[in-house]
């Protein structure tokens, strides 16, 4: 039985693959690199600030929230994994499966939420 629920799904991005984003008239995640064999979307926004705030900023010189929806009936195939605390959880979806996971993105991807290094 299909049901109509929709999922909300967050991504930390840097500078570059927010470029990629918006390139795809916010519709899609870009390919993967050779050495990123998982596209790993977060199931919550704080989880995805973290990541934004703490580890995109000082690798990449800003660090963007994105938050998108799929149907979760698409979405049971892939397991959440919790990779540390309690708010730590994500999808692991293969990179060769991102294609079909970008057509199933509903309406746009947007920022939440944009961080850039603190003034010193």
């Amino acid at each position: 039985m299909q049901t109509n629920e929709i999922v909300t799904l967050y991504r930390p991005v840097g500078p570059k693959e927010l470029k990629l984003i918006e390139e795809s008239d916010w519709k899609r995640f870009p390919k993967r690199l050779a050495e990123q064999p998982i596209f790993y979307p977060v199931m919550n926004e704080e989880y995805a600030v973290q990541i934004a705030r703490d580890w995109n900023v000082p690798a990449s010189g800003a660090g963007f929230v994105t938050k998108f929806s799929l149907p979760a009936d698409f979405l049971k195939k892939y397991e959440v994994q919790n990779v540390g605390g309690r708010i730590h959880n994500e999808l692991w979806v293969p990179a060769e499966e991102l294609e079909d996971f970008n057509d199933h993105i509903i309406g746009k991807i947007e920022i939440t939420q944009s961080f850039y290094p603190l003034e010193g």
